[in-house]
């Protein structure tokens, strides 16, 4: 069954009392569970807790299943050029990466439910929590705060897929709430809602890191700045004053990192980021959450694992996350980034996961969220369960931000600029640059983007903010209009800018309107 706006807002009125923290003997003493209402859960506490702890578990439809050999995550790197599939079995997937979807795609649907889930999780918290009385006011502001963010997390990736979407910024209690239809509001009003959120969650007096994985204030400034970045380019194009805001926002964690070296910073090795055991801590900024014991496992490691090949694992591959032959190429001579089992990728493996000899698998596959205590490594087998987050925002791409908003507000590139990509490179074991005009430098910025921050569903909105594409051939960028996706050898159109209004959507409330060319 397909879950629209307005039922999605309605069934999660009672989600905050269905997540609450049965080991808390207060809560039990004062409330019949059976006897919850939206009115008398939101009452102590713990109930502001139990809240704050739903929010953060409706991330987690992100890795959730969209049919066979699929999950809502794909959606992001599908339409992107950069990433095939290996197998043909789930149409949905296929339609996406042969960019020939439209408004009945699983994937679009229930991408755009999942984050109205969270909005109506995160609208509850934001609306009940402040007439908690008493409660420690600390504790509120914390709560408060990683509402704003997770609430502005969401809007932004629906703005950025959408384009106008509706603005629900309240609980809805019943069909006579006028939000029960929406009408769709203005990008920029999105916008910015989610800045006034982002700035309220910055001043809740969060850890600048959080290793527990809740919202840190290195997360929130780094968001921030991306915002920044991206209402400085297309579709808002606000131009010099927003690549400043950004510059300035980013600067603010990295000065952080100078001082605070072995809390925040780049791992010195690429094995580092797809180790769980360093899920939220110093690269990992934020991320989906899969490191808990008593938890669901990450359910993408098959995505990245050969199509029924001589396993690499205990895990059965499915091969619907591959990196393209061209954009693998497309490394500079030397990159570790493109190293077999160093860096990205991986081209051969061990038997079964744990086992020699070495097989090599034919083709490039991804490595970068190849989970080593799942899928085994030699002389270790796989235990099957991958515990590693999801990433949303790495210290890396607060660097790059950095340099590619400081080029542009200032009109070239200034030291700091440069020491935030030569960082990137030094990792790959690349050449500083050096002596670059604004307009190589910000190219030289936009490629580290591209093949730092590959398959971790950031490629595609930059393409959309940019209405640029690499070109893995030339080494050059195309216009969005036109440029070649090597994953179906088809040009990207003016619709593919926006995602389609799922169907069910247009079918449930006449006022939403269909975006162009679906």
């Amino acid at each position: 069954m397909k879950i629209n706006i307005k039922n999605t807002f309605l069934l999660l009125l009672l989600s905050g009392a269905i997540m609450s923290n049965s080991g808390c003997k207060k809560f039990l003493d004062e409330e019949d569970p059976t006897n919850l209402s939206p009115s008398s859960f939101y009452t102590l506490p713990e109930h502001a807790e139990a809240g704050i702890a739903a929010v953060y578990s409706e991330l987690r439809f992100i890795g959730g299943g969209a049919g066979i050999f699929s999950n809502n995550w794909q959606m992001f790197d599908a339409p992107s050029g950069i990433q095939s599939t290996e197998t043909a079995q789930n149409s949905d997937l296929n339609n996406l990466y042969s960019l020939i979807y439209d408004g009945s795609n699983l994937h679009i649907n229930q991408n755009w439910n999942g984050f109205y889930k969270v909005i109506a999780q995160a609208n509850l918290v934001l609306d009940k929590v402040p007439g908690i009385n008493p409660m420690d006011a600390v504790q509120k502001k914390r709560i408060l705060g990683e509402a704003s963010f997770v609430r502005a997390w969401a809007y932004f990736y629906l703005v950025r897929l959408w384009g106008d979407v509706p603005l629900i910024l309240k609980p809805i209690t019943s069909p006579s709430d006028p939000n029960f239809a929406p009408a769709r509001t203005p990008q920029a009003q999105v916008y910015k809602q989610i800045v006034d959120d982002l700035v309220l969650a910055e001043a809740a007096g969060l850890p600048f890191m959080d290793a527990s994985g809740r919202t840190s204030t290195a997360a929130i400034k780094t968001e921030l700045a991306k915002v920044y970045l991206t209402m400085a380019g297309q579709p808002l194009n606000l131009g010099a004053a927003y690549y400043k805001l950004s510059a300035d926002k980013a600067k603010e964690v990295i000065d952080y990192s100078t001082s605070n070296p072995s809390s925040l910073g780049l791992f010195t090795s690429y094995a580092a980021i797809h180790n769980a055991t360093n899920d939220n801590k110093i690269e990992h900024l934020f991320g989906i959450q899969y490191n808990d014991a008593a938890g669901a496992g990450n359910p993408l490691q098959s995505s990245y694992l050969p199509l029924h090949q001589p396993l690499v694992s205990k895990i059965d591959g499915i091969g619907t996350s591959i990196p393209t032959p061209e954009f693998y190429a497309s490394y500079e001579a030397g990159d570790l980034r493109a190293k077999n089992r160093e860096g990205y990728f991986f081209t051969d493996y061990y038997t079964d996961g744990f086992k020699l000899p070495l097989i090599n698998r034919g083709k490039p596959f991804i490595f970068k969220h190849f989970d080593l205590v799942a899928n085994g490594t030699l002389g270790v087998e796989g235990t099957s369960r991958s515990d590693l987050n999801i990433p949303q925002i790495r210290y890396a791409e607060t660097l790059l931000i950095y340099a590619e908003a400081q080029n542009r507000a200032d009109g070239s590139p200034n030291a700091a600029a440069y020491a935030a990509v030569n960082a990137i490179r030094k990792r790959a074991q690349l050449a500083d640059l050096t002596g670059l005009a604004q307009t190589q430098f910000e190219e030289a910025v936009w490629r580290e983007r591209w093949h730092e921050l590959c398959y971790e569903g950031i490629t595609w909105f930059d393409m959309l903010r940019l209405r640029k594409a690499y070109n893995e051939t030339t080494n050059g960028f195309d216009n969005f209009i036109g440029h070649l996706n090597k994953s179906v050898n088809q040009p990207l159109q003016s619709k593919n800018l926006l995602f389609p209004i799922p169907t069910p959507e247009i079918k449930n409330n006449p006022k939403l309107v269909q975006n162009p060319g679906y």
